[in-house]
């Protein structure tokens, strides 16, 4: 049987199917599969941060729908409501949520629903419970935040150190450093010659270092070998000093004090010239007498050398001189 379609019924024919092709792709831009069995479910939240009709849903990592409308809610509480269309046929039970998180680097959005332990499951039109998932913008911002903090702590702190460094750094303290390290240098020169010098007595003295060793060794030796006689000095000098200690050394400085003192008020006596002593040091009328016959008697002396016959007269025969 033979149909002969006119042309106006194939123009007609080709626009209904364009339309429904055309109506099927924007439905399936917009996240609708009008050919499949899906079931809408909602959730509500506060913000979407971003998220956007027809991005994916998922469970566990696989693409179970997408996204189908964002909207608010007809009451003031400012929340919106997203219409999640899942088309796989997969159980969700009724405490399940429904998260949203960022699918890629670029920070793109997506919803993630992190299955419960119900054994309820959700039916279309039911809702479920929501949240958040920091981003990855968030999680770098909150790890990066107390390092930001440090930095500018630290920053803080080393303007701090460098501004005490420029007080501290003033032209007397740069002087006296290179001072300092001048008079290093010269001491860094003393110690290279004077090591000059140790390597030179040493070289010097390399023959004779195995005598030197050699004595040493013969000293080492001798102590070991007198090593009681040794312990034995020292314990008489321990014996000794034990004896010194036993001593009744507190009695004698007491008897030296007394003395000391006796012989202080003695002198204190002669000073203020009491006693005999004391008016023959302090008297000087004592002195001048004696000072004047001592110059009588020199006098004396003097004239009777010059005239002993006038004060001694010697007769042998016994005949008196005349005098004159």
């Amino acid at each position: 049987m033979h149909f002969n379609l006119s042309r106006e019924f194939k123009i007609g024919l080709t626009f209904v199917v364009t339309l429904a092709a055309f109506y099927w792709g924007v439905n399936f831009l917009k996240g609708v599969d009008i050919f499949s069995n899906t079931r809408k479910i909602y959730a509500l939240y506060p913000k979407v941060d971003g998220l956007m009709r027809s991005n994916p849903i998922t469970i566990n990592g696989l693409n179970v729908g997408k996204v189908s409308k964002i909207s608010f809610t007809n009451d003031t509480s400012k929340f919106l409501i997203v219409e999640l269309s899942i088309s796989h046929n997969v159980p969700i039970p009724k405490n399940s949520v429904a998260e949203i998180y960022s699918s890629d680097l670029l920070g793109s959005k997506a919803v993630s629903i992190i299955l419960g332990n119900s054994k309820e499951f959700v039916k279309n039109g039911d809702t479920l419970r929501s949240g958040a998932k920091a981003s990855l913008e968030d999680e770098v911002s909150r790890q990066v935040l107390p390092l930001k903090l440090k930095a500018e702590s630290l920053m803080g702190s080393f303007d701090t150190l460098l501004t005490v460094f420029n007080q501290v750094m003033n032209e007397s303290t740069r002087d006296n450093l290179i001072k300092s390290f001048a008079s290093i240098r010269n001491t860094i020169k003393h110690l290279e010659v004077t090591t000059s010098t140790i390597d030179t007595i040493v070289t010097n003295q390399k023959d004779r270092m195995p005598q030197i060793i050699s004595n040493i060794e013969s000293i080492t030796r001798n102590i070991r070998n007198n090593n009681q006689q040794i312990s034995s000095a020292i314990n008489n000098v321990s014996k000794m000093t034990d004896t010194l200690a036993a001593a009744n050394l507190s009695k004698t400085i007491i008897t030296t004090q007394r003395a000391l003192q006796n012989f202080e008020e003695m002198t204190d006596k002669i000073n203020k010239g009491k006693g005999s002593l004391g008016l023959l040091i302090n008297n000087d009328s004592l002195y001048y007498q004696l000072e004047g016959s001592s110059k009588n008697l020199n006098l004396f002396l003097q004239d009777l050398k010059t005239h002993p016959k006038k004060y001694v007269h010697f007769s042998v025969f016994g005949k008196k001189e005349k005098t004159k």
